[in-house]
């Protein structure tokens, strides 16, 4: 330490005056400097404290207001918390009566849709048993059609089946007496039905039999060529039918010129006319009829409406006979109401006087009611005017009586 202030006392005594003055003003300044910053410093803290003495008024009158809506955000928070207890109340009450609604809603619902199920499920049952019942029939009829195949595949029960079906539509077409079935003619044949004609004519023949084995045939085919041959054998069996036919029952004088040939299909009318056109030309050329049942069955109305025609001629004669005693009967009934008429015109005449009487009496009755005598003459004058009257009067009503009693 001492070393080192003497060193600087050496250094110090070795400069220069001038240099020291100029050392001591910088230091002057320094320290005026150092002075003037400390004044500074002094009034920025006192302005810095002033600030926070001011920022902490800020903030105790900030922190009061906080407080203050603090306390208010409470009252209304609690408020709020109030109002919103009453409408959750009331909501919980609203929704509590809505849920009841809904639930009643749901259950009456319910028990609807429980009850149109139940009624929907009694109309499927019976759906199903109605269906049950149709298939009882199907299951039945399927039997009947397996019972008429077997019956159809026998020629016998076949031409009887054909036969039947012939016989049913003759008898409900055709009175009794008007036909006659399995009648024997001269040559021993015995066709399926003769039809009586009107007048006189020959019976028309009715053959019931039909070659369905060669037509099932056709059916049956599985090939063009199969089907071809079928074809071939069921128009051969057609042609040999129809020969016989023409053979056996177109007698001259005994039958009609013209047989009939049912066939107990429509359907299969139907296809020989469409396919097996030859067939038909030779069977019209033959004079052989091929009927279906419609035909079968217009052609038997026809001959009732010919037959209808014939009975009404045969019976023409008693017509013209009642016609002529009806007409009789009509001039007697128009000449007693002739008769009736005069009778009610002479009464209605009589009616008429009997009127015209009693419209006279009342007129002559009015008459006497309102008689007013003359005023002024002699005493006697009116008197023998009133005895005048009097006589009058009582002549006139002895008159009148009389007049009655004679009209009576």
């Amino acid at each position: 330490m001492t070393i080192h202030s003497e060193s600087l006392a050496l250094s110090l005594a070795s400069i220069n005056p001038a240099m020291l003055a100029l050392i001591g003003g910088v230091l002057a300044a320094l320290a005026l400097l150092v002075v003037v910053l400390l004044l500074r410093s002094a009034s920025l803290r006192r302005e810095q404290a002033e600030e926070a003495s001011f920022r902490a008024e800020e903030n105790e009158a900030r922190m009061a207001e906080l407080l203050k809506i603090q306390a208010e955000m409470q009252g209304r928070i609690a408020v709020m918390t109030e109002v919103f207890g009453a409408r959750q109340s009331e909501l919980n009450q609203t929704i509590s009566q809505r849920l009841d609604g809904m639930s009643q809603r749901v259950s009456s619902t319910i028990t609807e849709q429980t009850k149109s199920t139940h009624e929907n499920l009694q109309r499927l049952q019976e759906r199903l048993a109605v269906i049950d019942a149709a298939q009882n029939n199907i299951q039945t009829l399927a039997k009947d059609v397996v019972g008429l195949q077997a019956i159809l595949s026998n020629k016998q029960t076949r031409g009887a089946f054909g036969q039947s079906r012939m016989e049913t539509i003759v008898a409900d077409g055709l009175p009794m007496g008007a036909y006659a079935f399995q009648q024997t003619l001269s040559n021993g044949s015995r066709p399926d039905c003769t039809i009586r004609m009107p007048n006189g004519a020959p019976p028309l023949v009715i053959d019931a039999k039909f070659p369905l084995e060669a037509w099932n045939a056709i059916r049956d085919a599985g090939s063009p060529e199969a089907g071809k041959i079928a074809g071939q054998q069921f128009r051969r069996d057609m042609e040999v039918h129809i020969r016989d036919i023409s053979e056996k029952y177109l007698i001259q004088g005994e039958t009609q010129d013209t047989a009939f040939l049912f066939v107990p299909s429509e359907s299969i009318f139907a296809e020989i006319h469409e396919h097996f056109e030859p067939v038909v030309q030779k069977a019209h050329r033959a004079r052989i009829v091929i009927v279906s049942p419609s035909l079968l069955m217009l052609s038997i109305q026809v001959i009732q409406a010919v037959l209808k025609d014939q009975r009404m001629r045969a019976q023409a004669h008693l017509i013209q006979g009642e016609v002529a005693i009806l007409m009789d009967d009509l001039s007697r009934l128009d000449e007693r109401v002739r008769k009736l008429q005069g009778h009610f015109a002479m009464a209605q005449k009589d009616i008429d006087m009997v009127v015209t009487s009693a419209d006279k009496l009342t007129r002559r009755g009015a008459k006497i009611e309102a008689l007013e005598f003359e005023a002024g003459g002699s005493d006697a004058k009116p008197a023998r005017d009133s005895e005048t009257a009097a006589k009058s009067v009582e002549s006139r009503t002895g008159l009148l009586k009389l007049r009655v009693v004679d009209e009576e």
